[in-house]
C-alpha cells in the first residue's frame, strides 16, 4: 500500500506548504494545529461556528480561483490552497477591525479585560493602526447587572455571539439574546428574566472583549498582577480542571481549563466564585479549646496534647465523620491514624446521604467520555446532575443533544435532562429497584411504582440494544433508603454484564475518601480489612466499624467517647437533624478539623484549623477514578495547616508516628502500600493534561442481594422527595459574599393534579403532617413533580426539611391538608404539635 493510500487525512496547502487536515476539520482549526494562527472573535472550538465577526477571513482557492472566505465556517477540502498573509487577507482584516472599533470605547486602562483582550491583541497585530471615523461613538447605560454575578457593558460588545451561543447550545439556558436591529443591535436579557444560569461565569471567560465582567472580580486586579497555577476544583466529584489566579497572596479569580476528559473549560458558577470563602473574616485561623463556656485560642502543642488524650482510648469508642474535602494524601494520613494507629474502623466520609462504600468501590467504573460516546445509552438513576454535578450535566447534555446518545431517566421527579430523555420513568419513591427489576424480567403487564408497561418496554428495548450502556447512579431522594438505588444497580448489572457505572456522589473528593479507606470495612486501595498486616502499618482494626448513621446512634447510646469531625457538619448535613443533635450532645469529646465554625464545630471541645482549597498541595480523585493535581496558590492564614500534617502531629502525640514528615515521603508510602499507585509518577501528574485513571486491586467481589420488597403505599399520604439545589445554605456558599444570597426560599412543590384534587388553588400554604409534628409551608404547583409525591429540597432558607426525616426509615410519607388558620401563623415553617 502506498503512503497516499494509507493516509486518512485531507491534503491541503497553507501559505505554500503542504499539510493534512482531519476529515471534516474546519480550516481555522487545521491551521492552528499546524502552527498558523488565524485571528478570530466569534470562533470557539467547543461551540458551533457561526461566522459572525468575519475576522477570520482568509484567501482560499478551491479550484475556481482565490476568494476571501471565513475560515471558521469552511471545512478543509482536498487540494485546497490557503493564504493567510496575502494582501487581500490583510486588507480584509484591517477593514473588519476598523468597523469593530468604530463604536468600541477606548477605555482599555480601566477595562477588566485590558491586558488579556483578543480585540487589543488583534488590533495591534492585524489592525490598520488608525481609524477614519471621527463621529462620536454610541453610548449606553453601563454597566447593567444582568445577574447577581455578571455585569454587561453594551458599548464594548462586538456582537460575536459567543455568550448567546453558550447559553443556548451548551448550558441550555437561553436567557441572553440579541435584541433590537441595525446599529442598535445589542446583547441583553429580556425584562424580568435575569441571566440566572448556573453557568453564567463561562460567558465572562469566553467574551473576547470586556462586555461581560464578573462582579466578584470586577476591578480587583489587573492581568499583569496575577500569578497563576493549574489545579482541580474540589466543589463536587467531577473534578473540573481550573486555573487559580492570585494577587497579593489572595485568590481573586478561577478560570476553567479545557480538559478534554472532564470539563471542556466549562465551570459552574459555584466552582468559579467559591474562592471568596478563602478570605472570609470567619475563617478559623488558630487552634481552640473549649474552656469556661467558650472557645479560647491555644498553641498547636497544647491542642494536640489535649486531642491525643481523647484519642488514646478503646478504639471501638472512637469515631470519625467526614473527609470528603481533604486531598488524597490527607485522606490516607487520616485513615492510617484512625485505622493503623488508633485502631478504630468507625470512619465514614458520606454523612448518610451517599451510597454504600462497597457498592461505589465495587462497580466497573466508566469514564465520562465512555458514557458520552456517540450512539450509547445512559441510564440516570440519581439526582438532577445540573443541581449536584453541573460539570457532568454539561457533558451529558452535549452527548444527548449533539452525539445521539439515548437517555433513560428513572427518577422520582423530572430533572434538567428530562426533556431530552428518550424514556422517562417517574418511579414512586422507594420503587426504583422494583422498576428496574421489572425492566430486567420483562414484567410489562401491570404498572410498577407508577410506571406503565409501555414505558418499561421502551426502556427494555434501549437497554438490550447493541449500544454501550452506562448507568449514572446516586441518591435522588434523601427521604428514602439507599438500598433501593443499590437494587437498581444490581438490576442493570444482571441485564447487561458489560454495563459500566458512574457513581453520582456530590461531596468533593469523596471518591478519594472511599479509595483511601474512610469508610467502614476498608483500607486504602479499596482493600477489605482482613485484620492482617497492611504495608508498614502497626496494626489494622479488629472489628467491623459503623457508618455515619451507626456512629451517631452509638453516640446517643453512650458508646462513642471521642468523635472526630473532618470538615463535616452533621448538624447541618446529616439527613436526620434530631439524631445528629442528640449524638453531638452525648459525645464526651468532639475534635473538629475545619475551616469555619459550623453548627457542629461550635459544639466541639477542640478545634484544629485546616488549610483550604488553593492553600495546600495534593491530589484529587474524581468520579471516574481519574487523578488530578490540587495545587497551592496562596498562603494559608494564621496557623492553618494541611490536614495530613494535622494527622501527623496527632499521631506523634498519640504514638506511634505515622512515618512521614513531608508530602513526598507521604506519597512514597502511598505508592508502596497501595497497588494501584505503585507506578504513579507524582511529579508528572502535576503537568498531565487529563490525569491517569487508577484501577484498584480489590481482594473481594461485589455481591447483590434480591431487590427489597415494594414499600406499602398509603392511600392518603404523599411520598416525600428531598434532594439538593446548587445554591443552598452550605457553609462555603454562605461564606462567599457573592453567592450567599442566591439560595431560593424553601417551598413545597406538588403536582398540579394534586393541587386541583385537594382544592388548594386558592391557598398559598399547605400543612404538612409527619407523625406528631406538622408545619405550614408555602407551596407551588410544579409539573416536574409526580402525582402523590411532594418535593422539598434540603438546606434552603425558610425551612429545614430534615425535621420531617428520620434515619433508618425506608421511605417518608407525609400528609397534606388545607391549613387551619386557628392553629398556626403560616410563616413558612411554624411547628404545630398535636396531643
Amino acid at each position: 500500500m502506498t503512503s497516499t493510500e494509507a493516509s486518512t487525512g485531507v491534503p491541503f496547502t497553507l501559505n505554500g506548504e503542504d499539510f493534512e487536515a482531519d476529515n471534516g476539520e474546519l480550516l481555522i482549526d487545521a491551521a492552528e494545529r499546524h502552527g498558523v494562527h488565524i485571528p478570530r472573535f466569534c470562533h470557539h472550538p467547543r461551540m458551533k461556528p457561526v461566522g459572525m465577526c468575519r475576522m477570520c477571513l482568509v484567501e482560499v482557492d478551491t479550484g475556481r480561483g482565490p476568494a476571501l472566505q471565513p475560515s471558521c465556517m469552511l471545512p478543509v477540502t482536498p487540494e485546497m490552497k490557503v493564504e493567510t498573509e496575502s494582501e487581500a487577507t490583510k486588507q480584509a482584516q484591517d477593514g473588519v477591525l476598523e468597523f469593530l472599533l468604530a463604536n468600541h470605547p477606548l477605555d482599555c486602562p480601566v477595562c477588566d479585560k485590558g491586558g488579556e483582550c483578543p480585540l487589543q491583541d488583534n488590533a495591534y497585530a492585524y489592525g490598520p493602526g488608525e481609524s477614519r471615523f471621527v463621529e462620536e461613538k454610541r453610548h449606553f447605560e453601563k454597566p447593567i447587572p444582568i445577574s447577581d454575578l455578571v455585569h454587561l457593558d453594551r458599548e464594548r460588545c462586538i456582537l460575536c455571539d459567543r455568550c448567546t451561543r453558550f447559553a443556548s447550545e451548551v448550558a441550555g439556558d437561553p436567557l441572553i439574546h440579541f435584541i433590537d436591529r441595525g446599529s442598535q443591535t445589542q446583547v441583553n436579557t429580556f425584562p424580568d428574566h435575569p441571566f440566572s444560569s448556573y453557568f453564567s461565569g463561562n460567558t465572562v471567560q469566553i467574551c473576547p472583549v470586556g462586555a461581560l465582567t464578573a462582579a466578584p472580580y470586577r476591578f480587583k486586579a489587573r492581568p499583569w498582577d496575577l500569578e497563576a497555577v493549574e489545579s482541580t476544583s474540589m466543589i463536587d466529584t467531577a473534578g473540573a480542571r481550573v486555573v487559580l489566579q492570585s494577587s497579593q497572596d489572595k485568590l481573586v479569580r478561577i478560570l476553567g481549563v479545557d480538559s478534554d476528559a472532564v470539563n471542556w473549560s466549562w465551570l459552574s458558577d459555584k466552582d468559579r466564585f467559591i474562592y471568596e470563602a478563602n478570605t472570609s473574616e470567619n475563617r478559623i485561623v488558630e487552634p481552640r479549646i473549649w474552656s469556661n463556656d467558650t472557645h479560647r485560642s491555644v498553641r498547636w502543642t497544647e491542642a494536640t496534647k489535649v486531642a491525643a488524650r481523647a484519642l488514646r482510648i478503646d478504639p471501638e469508642r472512637v469515631a470519625a465523620i467526614g473527609g470528603a474535602r481533604l486531598s488524597l494524601e490527607s485522606q490516607y494520613a487520616w485513615t492510617k491514624l484512625l485505622k493503623g494507629v488508633i485502631g478504630t474502623d468507625n470512619a465514614d466520609a458520606q454523612l448518610g446521604d451517599g451510597i454504600p462504600g462497597a457498592l461505589v468501590l465495587g462497580v466497573e467504573r466508566a469514564t465520562i467520555a465512555h458514557a458520552c460516546q456517540p450512539g450509547s445509552v445512559i441510564v440516570l438513576v440519581g439526582p438532577d446532575p445540573k443541581e449536584e454535578l453541573p460539570t457532568l450535566y454539561l457533558r451529558l447534555r452535549h452527548a444527548v443533544v449533539e452525539d445521539g446518545v439515548k437517555l433513560v431517566e428513572i427518577t422520582p421527579r423530572a430533572t434538567s435532562l428530562s426533556e431530552l430523555a428518550s424514556v422517562r420513568l417517574r418511579a414512586t419513591p422507594g420503587t426504583v429497584g422494583q422498576v428496574v427489576n421489572a425492566i430486567v424480567t420483562e414484567s410489562f403487564d401491570q404498572p410498577i411504582g407508577g410506571v406503565d408497561g409501555s414505558r418499561l418496554r421502551a426502556a427494555h428495548r434501549l437497554l438490550t440494544s447493541d449500544s454501550p450502556v452506562t448507568m449514572v447512579f446516586g441518591r435522588s431522594n434523601l427521604a428514602e433508603s439507599a438500598r433501593y438505588i443499590a437494587d437498581a444497580v444490581g438490576g442493570i448489572k444482571r441485564l447487561r454484564e458489560d454495563a459500566a457505572f458512574l457513581p453520582a456522589l456530590r461531596r468533593g473528593n469523596v471518591h478519594g475518601a472511599l479509595e483511601m479507606g474512610l469508610t467502614p470495612g476498608f483500607l486504602p486501595g479499596a482493600v477489605r480489612n482482613r485484620r492482617s498486616v497492611f504495608g508498614n502499618w502497626a496494626s489494622t482494626p479488629d472489628f467491623e466499624g459503623k457508618d455515619t448513621d451507626g456512629i451517631l446512634r452509638a453516640a446517643v447510646a453512650g458508646d462513642i467517647d471521642t468523635l472526630v469531625l473532618l470538615g463535616a457538619d452533621p448538624m447541618a448535613d446529616f439527613p436526620d437533624r434530631q439524631l445528629a443533635e442528640e449524638a453531638l450532645d452525648n459525645v464526651g469529646t468532639i475534635i473538629a478539623v475545619d475551616t469555619f465554625l459550623t453548627e457542629s464545630s461550635r459544639r466541639s471541645d477542640i478545634v484544629l484549623p485546616a488549610a483550604m482549597f488553593g492553600e495546600h498541595d495534593g491530589t484529587f480523585l474524581n468520579l471516574e477514578r481519574r487523578l488530578s493535581p490540587i495545587r497551592a496558590k496562596v498562603t494559608a492564614p494564621g496557623l492553618c495547616r494541611p490536614d495530613w500534617m494535622i494527622a501527623a502531629e496527632l499521631s506523634l502525640a498519640v504514638g506511634p508516628d505515622l512515618g512521614f514528615a513531608s508530602l513526598d515521603e507521604l506519597r512514597a508510602e502511598m505508592s508502596q502500600v497501595i497497588g494501584s499507585l505503585e507506578d504513579l509518577d507524582w511529579d508528572a501528574l502535576a503537568s498531565a493534561d487529563d490525569g491517569p485513571i487508577i484501577v484498584p486491586r480489590r481482594n473481594w467481589d461485589l455481591e447483590f442481594g434480591d431487590p427489597a420488597a415494594l414499600p406499602a403505599v398509603s392511600s392518603y399520604g404523599f411520598r416525600l422527595v428531598v434532594d439538593r439545589k446548587l445554591w443552598d445554605e452550605g457553609t462555603m456558599i454562605q461564606e462567599s459574599a457573592s453567592l450567599a444570597k442566591l439560595a431560593p426560599r424553601a417551598e413545597l412543590r406538588l403536582s398540579p393534579a394534586d393541587v386541583q384534587l385537594m382544592e388548594l388553588s386558592n391557598q398559598t400554604h399547605v400543612t404538612v403532617d409527619q407523625g406528631e409534628v406538622s408545619f405550614d409551608l408555602p407551596f407551588v404547583a410544579d409539573p416536574a413533580v409526580a402525582p402523590r409525591t411532594a418535593w422539598l429540597p434540603a438546606r434552603l432558607p425558610g425551612f429545614d426539611v430534615r425535621r420531617l426525616l428520620a434515619a433508618g426509615r425506608s421511605i417518608t410519607n407525609v400528609r397534606l391538608r388545607i391549613p387551619d388558620h386557628g392553629e398556626s401563623d403560616h410563616d413558612g415553617g411554624s411547628e404545630v404539635r398535636h396531643g
